[in-house]
């Protein structure tokens, strides 16, 4: 009888502990759901149950989080850290979550993210979501130092949207080789840099819409041409159908397949063009050569004339100077005859005040 009982309370301590739950948080054992959402919550909580798998902890007051934030959490494989006000994250902060697939980061205000914060789950990782998460210029590039060290090799989906990203720097996707969706909308894009997009050669969708793209350069569009397997979205940007448009209005015409909003991409500026689709911009193509070459010709008639214009008043005033060689050379030794007569007096007067005697003497004659 001692022994049924003492296997009952272990039992049920047991029970207990694999099915707490932390205070103001919402668990469920049979969904395997853990929701921690709007508790003024200052850290992550302890006590979260072994059996978690799909752990939701947003809209709270956390500032940072570390390696010691999900230990135990082996079975974790949807973590959502939204709308936490998170600024840091530290050497390897996820290390405990060896299963995590899905991670959400946004809106959030990163200003630190260490190098090896996402090294653990490097591997693991299939979506990372950093919209609205980057504070400011440091966190950005912070967050490509850590791109480029790791090897996301399984990653599929990354999301940074609405951070006021203005560049892209080389090589931030170069180790994502799996990746099949980058969302970069709602940015603040003014190119694409050479090998801004390296590596992507498996991406199967690209969002470049609601940038501040007023064209592509050449080395944008050859970004562009380096994902065979792409389809892209340029929509709503504020681009400026001048003679700098032709290639990119090209390019388009040849890319219509790939672009799924080709027909909506309109002009902004300047107001003549205003609305008027990219598409048919190609037709500018010969004006723009026409008027470039008339602008050149015109440039070089100028240079021209300004230097047969010099050139003639440097022929007069050569002329007058011989016409008055002879004028000019009593000039200067008039001028010459002046400074010698001046610098024998000074130099005469300095012999006086020089000598005492010679003083004296001088002193002597005006009494």
């Amino acid at each position: 009888m001692l022994h049924l009982t003492s296997r009952f309370v272990f039992c049920a301590l047991l029970a207990s502990v694999y099915a707490s739950c932390p205070p103001r948080c919402e668990c469920s054992e049979a969904a395997q759901t853990v929701k921690c959402v709007s508790k003024d919550l200052r850290s992550i909580p302890t006590g979260i149950p072994g059996y978690t798998r799909n752990l939701f902890i947003t809209g709270n007051q956390i500032s940072r989080i570390g390696p010691e934030s999900f230990r135990g959490l082996d079975n974790v494989t949807n973590l959502s850290l939204s709308n936490n006000r998170i600024s840091e994250m530290e050497f390897h902060t996820f290390s405990g979550l060896l299963r995590l697939r899905s991670l959400d980061l946004s809106n959030n205000q990163l200003t630190i993210i260490h190098p090896e914060a996402f090294s653990n789950i490097s591997q693991s990782l299939r979506e990372l979501n950093l919209s609205r998460a980057l504070y400011n210029y440091s966190s950005v590039m912070d967050l490509a130092a850590s791109l480029q060290r790791i090897s996301m090799a399984n990653l599929q989906v990354l999301d940074l949207s609405d951070n006021s990203l203005i560049y892209l720097p080389s090589h931030t996707f170069s180790r994502m080789y799996s990746l099949r969706r980058l969302q970069l909308s709602n940015n603040s894009l003014v190119a694409i840099r050479s090998l801004a997009l390296s590596g992507l050669e498996s991406l199967e969708e690209l969002d470049l819409t609601l940038n501040a793209l007023k064209t592509f350069t050449d080395e944008g569009l050859q970004e562009l041409d380096s994902l065979p397997r792409a389809s892209l979205l340029l929509g709503k940007n504020p681009f400026t159908c001048t003679c700098g448009i032709e290639p990119f209005a090209q390019w388009l015409n040849r890319s219509q397949d790939r672009v799924r909003d080709a027909e909506g991409l309109l002009c902004a500026f300047p107001p003549s063009m205003r609305n008027t689709s990219i598409l048919t911009v190609g037709m500018l193509t010969l004006e723009c050569q026409q008027r470039d070459v008339g602008a050149d010709l015109a440039l070089q008639t100028s240079y021209v004339f300004l230097g047969i214009v010099l050139g003639f008043i440097g022929l007069i005033f050569l002329l007058v100077l011989y016409l008055n060689r002879k004028g000019i050379k009593k000039r200067v030794y008039d001028m010459r005859d002046a400074c010698r007569e001046v610098w024998e007096g000074y130099h005469y007067r300095f012999e006086i005040d020089s000598d005492p005697r010679l003083s004296q003497v001088s002193t002597s004659a005006d009494a």
